[in-house]
């Protein structure tokens, strides 16, 4: 069970541990300037991002690392890391590391939607690779600029989430026995488990319901969640005649509290309803891109 404290009549929490989650950005390059990368993360970050760690030096470990990132969502084919973006790693001769404020529920949205200016800002100003440390993910330089204009663009709240989420989130990863998400803390809310009840490998169309439920919670999370918020043991389908779940929040507990990708918002894990004719939760826009991928451990 999760630990932490709701506050009565919203949506907001108090985690138990304390933990306020932040972006940790990498930026590797060829020849970068700390003076300019501190002052163009400043500015792009409204003066709330700062340079934390500058390497004058190649990092060896570095192809790995943005291999791990890349594999994180490798299945879906959308982030575009290609053949120049490779070659801009192995050419690197200096990385450095990128911190954004932390990250609170209320802040969760403005501040993922800044990182994204200011990943921007570095590959516009000598960084050729990007990477988030804080959601072990890693997009190529045109993905990374193309979801940067289409977060500054944003008119609503729904393409602003959109893009957020398709740059910090990765939509599902499989332990063997449950399937989560990994990010969501950055944009401020709980990631999301789904428990089918057994660790049989699903008939393809059987995971594609499962990884699209996955999904479609998460934006329920963040555009159409109650003002009072969730409470354990609603209900949720994403359609009339779609399988029912059981939604609990319960304590993030595969990550320890100093791990980036812990989420102090726990997760709302789903788990099959008994057969029920009552409604459950229903999220009213369209069904987000079917997405699978699976992230090795760090």
């Amino acid at each position: 069970m999760w630990q932490g404290h709701v506050i009565d009549g919203t949506r907001f929490v108090v985690p138990a541990s304390g933990v306020t989650p932040r972006h940790v950005l990498c930026a590797v390059g060829v020849g970068l300037d700390p003076d300019v990368i501190s002052r163009v993360v400043e500015e792009a970050g409204a003066g709330d991002f700062t340079l934390d760690e500058f390497q004058r030096e190649p990092d060896p470990r570095m192809r790995e690392a943005f291999d791990v990132a890349v594999a994180s969502r490798r299945a879906t084919g959308v982030d575009e890391f290609g053949d120049d973006d490779w070659a801009a790693v192995d050419a690197h001769d200096s990385v450095a590391y990128v911190l954004s404020p932390p990250v609170s529920q209320a802040t969760g949205l403005d501040v993922s939607r800044r990182a994204l200016a200011v990943t921007a800002a570095l590959l516009a100003n000598g960084a050729t690779a990007v990477k988030n440390e804080s959601s072990g993910v890693a997009c190529g330089r045109e993905r990374w600029l193309a979801l940067a204009s289409e977060a500054a663009a944003a008119e609503t709240a729904d393409d602003l989430v959109g893009a957020l989420v398709r740059a910090w989130v990765v939509p599902v990863i499989h332990d063997g026995e449950v399937y989560y998400s990994c990010g969501m803390h950055l944009l401020g809310e709980a990631d999301v488990e789904l428990a089918p009840g057994n660790t049989a490998v699903p008939e393809p169309e059987l995971l594609r319901e499962w990884v699209t439920t996955m999904e479609i919670a998460s934006y329920y999370l963040l555009t159409e969640q109650p003002d009072h918020g969730v409470q354990n043991g609603e209900g949720f389908r994403i359609a009339q005649d779609a399988t029912r779940w059981i939604m609990n929040r319960v304590e993030c507990e595969r990550f320890e509290d100093d791990d980036f990708f812990h989420n102090p918002y726990g997760y709302w894990r789903l788990t099959p309803a008994a057969r029920d004719p009552r409604r459950g939760a229903r999220l009213k826009r369209r069904n987000p891109r079917t997405t699978f991928g699976t992230r090795r451990k760090r």
